[in-house]
């Protein structure tokens, strides 16, 4: 198992990747982008499977991109080979909600996979940051444009420019993750709101994530208007029926997710 890039199971609705490079922090190479791109897409087709976590280790969720993997490469290569857009960003197309349960580091393209989830669970001993400044290159999966959409430019700033680790107590008052809780706590939080979230309708689920996403490529006018039709289309859905009916009964709704 230690040979293993990443460790995958399933617990209940919920798929569970875990990063395993341990001895190296879990910095991100090729190889293991491959596995949990193609891991996602495995869980995305899984009818038997309604939301995502992704997990590190205590150390670190990923400490960075792996430098000794980067460090020859030249630039014909990174762009011939589109370096980053091939694979790294596989969890883009993911339609299923995606949590990350984040303890330790969070750096560079660690702290970037970690804000290309839909929700950021944190346990109090994490620290996130993008300190590619002090490699003598800039932040090249996102963070320039995810970190001050999440954090307010400033703190974007702040963080990019002088290489600045941002706590966890200081990341959630910052917006850049949903919570904080316990290091000890951390698995059973996240695995928790998986789990719940994966209870809810899949169609449901899928709408409100793309909706809200949406609110970051458009207007509010245009937000509205995609959020109005897809809220028109959950009324053609037996998820609908099943889950108003349950309201006025009483009782716990049982989706079908369709």
């Amino acid at each position: 198992m230690q040979d293993e890039l990443i460790l995958c199971s399933q617990a209940g609705r919920v798929g569970v990747i875990q990063l395993n490079r341990p001895a190296q922090l879990n910095a991100l190479n090729d190889a293991l982008m491959d596995a949990l791109g193609a891991a996602l897409l495995r869980m995305d087709a899984d009818a038997g499977i309604g939301c995502i976590l992704i997990k590190g280790n205590p150390k670190a969720f990923a400490a960075g991109a792996d430098v000794h993997a980067m460090q020859d490469k030249c630039y014909a290569e990174v762009v011939s080979t589109n370096f980053i857009s091939r694979n790294w960003e596989t969890i883009l197309s993911v339609r299923k909600p995606v949590v990350a349960a984040v303890a330790g580091f969070a750096l560079g393209a660690g702290c970037e996979l970690a804000m290309m989830c839909d929700i950021i669970i944190a346990a109090d001993s994490a620290c996130f940051g993008q300190p590619e400044i002090k490699l003598g290159i800039i932040p090249g999966a996102g963070g320039t444009q995810r970190l001050p959409r999440a954090v307010s430019k400033a703190k974007a700033m702040d963080m990019v420019l002088s290489a600045r680790m941002m706590d966890a107590a200081e990341a959630e008052r910052a917006g850049l993750v949903s919570r904080v809780v316990p290091e000890a706590q951390l698995e059973e939080a996240a695995l928790a709101t998986a789990t719940t979230i994966a209870a809810m309708s899949l169609p449901s689920l899928l709408a409100a994530k793309e909706a809200l996403n949406r609110a970051y490529e458009s207007t509010l006018a245009e937000g509205v208007l995609f959020e109005r039709r897809s809220f028109h289309a959950m009324f053609a859905t037996r998820d609908q029926k099943e889950g108003m009916a349950a309201f006025v009964q009483k009782r716990k709704p049982d989706f079908t997710h369709d």
